[in-house]
Order: C-alpha cells, then sequence, then structure tokens
C-alpha cells in the first residue's frame, strides 16, 4: 500500500510513456512503434540488449514527478508506520508459540533450520530486527536523520519527506538537490548503528531476513 500510495501521489505519466515499452513492449505505448525492435531482438531479460539498457536509463532519467495527491505521500507513511507495529504484533504471537510443527517464521524457541530458507532465528536476530523496526519508526517520525554520503552535520528528515511533499526527482536526490530541503540537524543514523544490526543476522544477511520475516 505504501509503495502504491508513493507512485500515485505522483504524476508519473512521462515515465511511463517514455520508457515502460522496456517493460510492456507490446502494449501500443507511444514510443513502442520508434524505440521496440522487432520481437527476435527484444532479448529475454531486462538488460540482455542495448536497447532495453537505453529506455533504462531513459527510465531513471525520467523519474522527476510532480506531486498531484499530496494526501497519498503523506498516506504512504502512516502505511509504513502500521507495517512496523504489525511486526511487532507478529513477534509477540511468534513468541507465544509452545509447538514447533512446520512452522513458517519460526522464534528462538522454535530449533532446527527453516526447509524454506535453510536458516535458524535465534534470539539475536529477533532482537536485531526489533531494533531495526525502532530504527526505521525513529526515522519516519522525524525523531533520527537519515544520512547522505555528501551532507556533513545534517540529515534528512523521512517525515517531513513523506509529508510536506515536494516533486520528486530520483537522480537530484541521489545526488543531492532534491532532498536539500528536508535537511535538519539533529541525531543522524550513521554506518555504525547499520553496521551492528547487519552483524547480528550472521551469513544470511539482513536481507534475506528482511524479506522472510516480513
Amino acid at each position: 500500500m505504501a509503495q502504491a500510495d508513493f507512485w500515485l501521489a505522483h504524476d508519473f505519466k512521462s515515465t511511463f510513456d517514455g520508457s515502460f515499452h522496456m517493460l510492456f513492449p507490446r502494449a501500443k505505448l507511444p514510443l513502442q512503434d520508434i524505440l521496440v525492435p522487432p520481437s527476435g531482438d527484444m532479448g529475454s531479460s531486462i538488460f540482455s540488449s542495448e536497447w532495453r539498457i537505453a529506455d533504462f536509463i531513459s527510465l531513471v532519467h525520467l523519474i522527476n514527478w510532480p506531486v498531484v495527491e499530496p494526501e497519498r505521500r503523506q498516506a504512504a507513511r502512516r502505511e509504513l508506520l502500521e507495517m512496523i507495529r504489525l511486526s511487532r504484533e507478529d513477534w509477540k504471537a511468534i513468541r507465544a508459540e509452545t509447538d514447533n510443527d512446520r512452522e513458517w517464521l519460526p522464534g528462538p524457541q522454535q530449533k532446527g533450520e527453516n526447509p524454506l530458507t535453510g536458516l535458524e532465528v535465534g534470539e539475536e536476530q529477533v532482537q536485531a530486527w526489533l531494533a531495526t523496526l525502532t530504527m526505521a519508526e525513529d526515522l519516519l517520525e522525524g525523531r533520527a536523520l537519515l544520512p547522505h554520503f555528501r551532507i556533513t552535520g545534517k540529515g534528512i528528515n523521512m517525515k517531513r519527506f513523506f509529508d510536506e511533499p515536494k516533486p520528486f526527482d530520483l537522480v537530484l536526490s541521489i545526488t543531492g538537490p532534491g532532498i536539500a530541503p528536508y535537511l535538519e540537524s539533529g541525531r543522524i543514523l550513521t554506518s555504525e548503528d547499520f553496521d551492528q544490526i547487519q552483524r547480528e543476522f550472521g551469513g544470511g544477511g539482513f536481507l534475506t531476513f528482511a524479506l522472510w520475516f516480513n
């Protein structure tokens, strides 16, 4: 819901018309007849041909979206906060289980490798996940600031990013100008904050556990 509302908060028609024939080459999009090669030259994957790579570059360049429904961008933040709340509720329920029978998501008390992931959930992973939820909540509530690689002394207030929406430009957000309106002084998360959580997930890696836990 948060992802959908973020998209729909903006007018992304130019991105769709200018690059989405890369994903839907037979959908009769505006540039299909000009930029889509014959079917035999398309390639099987998104990066298997020069035309798809060129369209991917166009897609990134065209992510410069004006805000058309600001309330949807505000809703996206609330939905992310609800996801955090529900994840905490999940772990209360998981911890309360006393059986150990075909668990989709086991708790630390349910020993053994999960047949789906080949991983085992220990108390360290649960505590690291709960710490991740707290970190994400602090970012979404503006209690902590997101660092930017080229800016020192200030960080990005993500609460304001959602609640005070301005046009979203992907490239300018990465390079800096696009996030300048949301910069503030305060408690900025550091690489050590992220590294400390990452270490607790061991060989499986944070991303594997995050996909599994969610």
